[in-house]
């Protein structure tokens, strides 16, 4: 049986949605029946492609650099006047930097905790005027498992999705009564191309140490995703979700 009628035409914006986690993200929602706004900073063969396909349902795109937090407010100005009220947000868009902290250069560590930590704030703060005025609304925030478990060489990177985790659980308290759900995601290593980079040793070792012997794959953030964004996730809120497969168990 098709879930397309789940998103009832509800606006969702997707940061980070012209690739990746994001576009499979975008995609699920779009398939669902949500009306999707994809920002980055540059449209993509794959997510043009995405947004032709008739099943994809309504797959938008608007280039936007979520560096430049000054112009953020005009953004979703501008989203809900062309889409209407805004339901969804989910703040993927995230630099993954890693380095040791030590000769980590100071604009790489500024840089990654302004799109990291401060654009998805922002981005949230305006997004979330639109759900408190319509009585309704559902945040998912894009976090790690690196937030909890540490990874060498991801301090910095560690630190930006901890502070995502915290930000989630606060949030939830201060919006809920308004009936607005927030929470956040922790992906361990997904099967991307990322993960395919990796040396085939390496790779063997995270798939050895998950429960599963498996990655998890893009399709399942997504499929968490919608969750929490359908009629299942409306008692959901403040938590933390782990798609790794069971790396962390």
């Amino acid at each position: 049986m098709s879930d397309s009628g789940v998103g009832a035409g509800r606006v969702v914006i997707v940061s980070g949605g012209s690739r990746g986690l994001g576009l499979g993200i975008g995609q699920k929602l779009a398939a669902d029946g949500y009306r999707v706004v994809a920002i980055a900073r540059r449209n993509t063969d794959e997510f043009v492609a995405a947004a032709q396909d008739a099943a994809s349902g309504e797959l938008h795109f608007r280039p936007f650099d979520l560096v430049d937090i000054a112009a953020i407010g005009g953004l979703i100005s501008s989203v809900r006047r062309e889409f209407g009220t805004i339901y969804g947000l989910i703040n993927n868009a995230a630099l993954g930097t890693s380095g040791v902290l030590g000769i980590l250069p100071d604009r790489s560590i500024e840089r990654l905790v302004t799109l990291n930590t401060v654009s998805p704030m922002v981005l949230t703060k305006y997004a979330v005027r639109s759900m408190m005025a319509a009585g309704a609304g559902r945040i998912v925030n894009m976090a790690s498992v690196v937030a909890t478990t540490g990874f060498s060489g991801l301090s910095a990177y560690a630190a930006t999705k901890a502070s995502m985790i915290g930000f989630t659980r606060s949030l939830a308290r201060e919006v809920g009564r308004l009936g607005i759900t927030v929470n956040a995601i922790a992906p361990g290593f997904i099967d991307t191309e990322m993960t395919e980079a990796m040396q085939d040793e390496q790779r063997q070792q995270v798939i050895r140490r998950s429960a599963l012997r498996r990655l998890a794959e893009i399709e399942d953030v997504a499929g968490t995703v919608a969750f929490l964004l359908g009629p299942g996730g409306r008692n959901i809120t403040g938590t933390v979700m782990t798609v790794d497969a069971g790396g962390t168990a």
